[in-house]
């Protein structure tokens, strides 16, 4: 054996040594279209599929059945800088809201003080505070679950809203209409990202790109359970639905709450949308890039909705549609500059030239997802695929790590 790996290395080595200086692009070049062009097809499956997606929610005004149908649970945990706007806009839907329940986390910030101080304008504003976290529970699940439980049982649907968000008149209507006529046990919705600081408007877009290009745009009916998107921001849902799953019990270990009930929820049988929803709610998430990059680039990856071989799947799909085009484009262009044409180094960077138009492209298409009106640097916006090798790399960083604190409390176990 040793003799024979000796005479393969001898005859092979001056080869190698006496190719062609193309030859080792030229493979690079054929290896990447091989394992490139089965992602571009998947990609452009997805993305073909959205000029027929659910079109946006529009604001509407209640029907006289709608009356006290819907309970609000909304859970806190030190967010005074940031919730004065959900209360506003929940106090301006209409008589399809029963009760809204604020369940606090016991803030030291100020957040009871607004609380209180929307209770005396609006009597449905209900402050509670849950019970002692449980060793096997994430925060926001069990906030939301002990909402549930001490929410009215004459509420036929659930609304669980993030205290980050501002809700647009018309927001409950408009999701108990959908619901009703259409079918659906369970709807939430992609909002209207509210951007401002430099870092953020460059970064943000990269990140939801992400959920895009692995799940399709917001509206998109045709994903099976297991690959079925979901946003607590704005979780709508039937009672006699949470009944049957016990609450939020379900998703208690996950830090993707949402997509981890939304799934479990699909896989029996009800019928589950992820719809558009950005003219009727808004968000404010996260102040500037950083706190961008940390706290929602930490659970992106859904590895607690997934199994492993999923999230690796997808990261590496993302890392050929969404990561590498930009840098091979750059690469392969230096190659033909330096006269290298082949056949292979040529399709390789016509291939990632058409993936980069795509995804500039692409800004156009979610462009309303935003408001950009207190952004003093929109322009940035418009660069944001510069920030696509960041975002998976982001992605990738996130599917290998256990997140260990999340929203100001640490967890020592994993989830």
């Amino acid at each position: 054996m040793t003799i024979h790996v000796f005479l393969i290395n001898k005859t092979l080595a001056p080869a190698i040594a006496n190719a062609p200086a193309s030859f080792l692009p030229e493979a690079g070049g054929l290896l990447l279209l091989l394992v490139q062009l089965p992602a571009v097809a998947i990609l452009l499956s997805r993305l073909l599929r959205g000029p027929t997606r659910h079109p946006p929610l529009q604001p509407l005004a209640p029907e006289p059945e709608f009356l006290g149908k819907v309970s609000v649970v909304v859970p806190t945990l030190n967010e005074a800088a940031r919730i004065s706007p959900c209360l506003t806009g929940l106090s301006q839907q209409s008589y399809e809201v029963r009760e809204i329940l604020v369940v606090d986390s016991y803030s030291t910030d100020g957040t009871i003080d607004r609380i209180k101080a929307a209770q005396q304008q609006d009597p449905r504003f209900r402050l509670m505070h849950d019970d002692p976290l449980p060793d096997d529970w994430v925060g926001r699940p069990w906030a939301l679950h002990n909402g549930f439980l001490a929410s009215s049982i004459g509420s036929e649907w659930i609304l669980g809203i993030d205290a980050d968000t501002q809700p647009q008149a018309g927001l409950v209507a408009s999701l108990l209409h959908t619901a009703l006529t259409e079918g659906y046990d369970l709807i939430s919705l992609s909002p209207q990202f509210i951007l401002k600081e430099p870092g953020e408007l460059w970064l943000q877009p990269a990140l939801l790109m992400t959920l895009v290009y692995r799940f399709g745009p917001a509206g998109e009916t045709h994903n099976p359970a297991d690959r079925v998107m979901a946003n607590g921001q704005c979780f709508f849902c039937r009672r006699s639905v949470l009944v049957q799953m016990r609450g939020y019990s379900s998703a208690r270990r996950s830090f993707c709450d949402d997509v981890t009930l939304a799934r479990t929820i699909a896989a029996q049988g009800a019928r589950v949308g992820f719809l558009d929803g950005a003219k009727v709610l808004k968000v404010r998430m996260y102040e500037g890039m950083a706190e961008t990059w940390r706290e929602w680039g930490r659970s992106l990856d859904l590895k607690d909705a997934a199994s492993r071989a999923q999230v690796w799947g997808d990261w590496l799909f993302l890392l050929l549609v969404q990561g590498l085009p930009l840098p091979l484009t750059m690469l392969f262009l230096g190659a033909i500059l330096a006269g290298k044409t082949s056949i292979p180094i040529m399709a390789t960077f016509s291939l990632n030239l058409l993936l980069v138009l795509v995804r500039f492209g692409l800004n156009a298409a979610i462009a309303p997802s935003y408001d950009l009106t207190q952004a003093k640097t929109r322009w940035l916006f418009w660069l944001s695929p510069l920030a696509d090798p960041l975002a998976v790399l982001r992605i990738f960083l996130s599917s290998a790590q256990t997140p260990k604190q999340w929203r100001g409390r640490s967890y020592g176990k994993e989830s």
